[in-house]
């Protein structure tokens, strides 16, 4: 273990791969997706805002005589926008995850925008089976993680750790692929620097 943890002193770790910052911490490499750009975040709070007032119209309609089926209307709408908007917001999470060279674990989390939502899981080196490199529509290529559950009984789960990476990004995708690969002591990757 602790000629990989010089090894991967000695081959710098890229910046960026994909939607993930990567950075190799004091024993820890860590990967963390970047924030989706301000549209995206502003769209749901937008969405609630729009949904609001058709709830507050709908409010005023009910007391107008023939504006029953209008409130009702409105009422239905200010319903849709409020889901529509719980489903982007859902959406906007990122992702985390880190290597423990020293616990020789990996640490996977799922940060949600609202607090106390985000999930983690702590998947030993030894439960990790394979390191994939995943082809997706684009073409653009993920990089996930396959492990055992925790009692071993069951499928295998899968954990994405990069999305979104660019064809243009494939000799470092390889590289990340290759080092992960060592990191859980995967055979037939290679050298981490190679």
């Amino acid at each position: 273990m602790a000629s990989f943890q010089d090894a991967l002193q000695d081959n710098r770790v890229p910046g960026r791969l994909g939607d993930v910052r990567l950075r190799y911490d004091g024993g820890r490499l860590v990967g963390e997706s970047l924030p989706p750009p301000w549209e995206r975040r502003a769209l749901p709070g937008l969405l609630i805002g729009v949904g609001l007032g058709c709830a507050v119209g709908a409010a005023v309609l009910v007391g107008v005589r023939d504006g029953t089926t209008a409130a009702f209307a409105l009422g239905l709408l200010a319903a849709a926008l409020v889901g529509l908007s719980l489903k982007l917001e859902s959406r906007l999470g990122r992702r985390r995850f880190v290597l423990h060279f020293r616990t020789e674990s990996l640490r996977l989390e799922q940060l949600a925008w609202s607090p106390g939502a985000t999930r983690a899981a702590v998947v030993p080196f030894d439960a990790v089976r394979a390191v994939h490199m995943v082809e997706r529509p684009g073409p653009r290529y993920a990089l996930v993680v396959e492990y055992a559950p925790e009692n071993a009984e069951g499928p295998l789960r899968r954990a994405v750790l990069v999305e979104a990476i660019r064809a243009s990004e494939t000799q470092t995708l390889h590289r990340v692929w290759r080092m992960l690969s060592n990191a859980f002591g995967l055979r037939g990757a290679g050298l981490a620097g190679g």
